[in-house]
Order: C-alpha cells, then sequence, then structure tokens
C-alpha cells in the first residue's frame, strides 16, 4: 500500500512547530475592558505523519493564568488553503478558520459566530513570531484584539 506524504504546504507546519513565548499587547474589548499587557506561551507539535499541527497556548498576567486555548491546524493541497479550529477558555463553540500562507506569514480568518476575527501570523524573521488578531461584528468595522511578539523557546 502507498503511504502518502506531506505536501509543500503540509511542511509549512514545521515554521510552526515549537514553543513560543512573548509579550501580549491586549487592547480594551468586550472580553477585556481595560486591555493591557499578557504573556503568551504556545507549544506546538506537528503531528498525524506531518499532516496537522496541534497547538496549546496559554496567556498568563503575573502569575495567574487568564485565558487557554487548543488549535488543530490542517493543509487541504487542492484548494491550497490552511484550516484551523480553535476551542478556548472562553467557553464558546469551536472556532473554524481558514486562509493561506503569503510567503512565510499566515493569514486566517472566520465570519462568526460570535464574531468576524482576522487573524496574522509572521515567520518571516528566524526564531520569532508577529501576530496580530481583529474583530469585527459585522465584517466591516475592525478593531484590533491583540498584538503579539513571540520568540522560539525550543
Amino acid at each position: 500500500m502507498h503511504m502518502p506524504t506531506p505536501s509543500t504546504g503540509h511542511k509549512k507546519f514545521e515554521l510552526m512547530a515549537g514553543t513560543w513565548e512573548g509579550t501580549e499587547t491586549m487592547y480594551p474589548s468586550p472580553w477585556d475592558p481595560k486591555g493591557g499587557t499578557a504573556v503568551g506561551r504556545t507549544e506546538s507539535r506537528i503531528a498525524v505523519g506531518g499532516f496537522g499541527l496541534v497547538i496549546d497556548y496559554r496567556q498568563m498576567r503575573g502569575d495567574a493564568v487568564t485565558f487557554t486555548g487548543h488549535g488543530i491546524y490542517t493543509f487541504d493541497p487542492k484548494s491550497e488553503l490552511y484550516a484551523m479550529t480553535w476551542i478556548d477558555s472562553m467557553g464558546s463553540p469551536p472556532e473554524h478558520f481558514t486562509g493561506a500562507f503569503i510567503d512565510d506569514v499566515l493569514v486566517l480568518g472566520h465570519g462568526g459566530p460570535p464574531m468576524h476575527v482576522r487573524m496574522r501570523s509572521d515567520y518571516t524573521q528566524p526564531n520569532q513570531i508577529a501576530s496580530s488578531m481583529e474583530m469585527s461584528e459585522d465584517g466591516r468595522s475592525w478593531k484590533k484584539l491583540f498584538d503579539g511578539a513571540y520568540h522560539r523557546v525550543r
């Protein structure tokens, strides 16, 4: 039996795999009315023979964990789109993002519910990620939720 091998698109997961930690600037929002600074840590591992990426995320302020999340990334070679399913400690239904890499920048989004979301993760600098997320109630007027600057811990 011929076993499939990961495509070039799947190999982009190698950019994302590892343990990442950094500072997040949180902007005022319904979930965080004052905004502020937090530390984010993501542990990402390539899974299912290179066809997926599993991530666990934790946000801390001081000694307190303030938010956690879990994501699963996949890639569809036919459409050349990435997909990510996300669940988190807010208790919302799973969120399903889709998007693409443009060079080494991953741009994902979804149209809700509960909100429209755009997410950008820039891997162009070695061992660093510059990330941001915007949210919108109507898909036209956007507000930034956070900016993050992370470095590879391992």
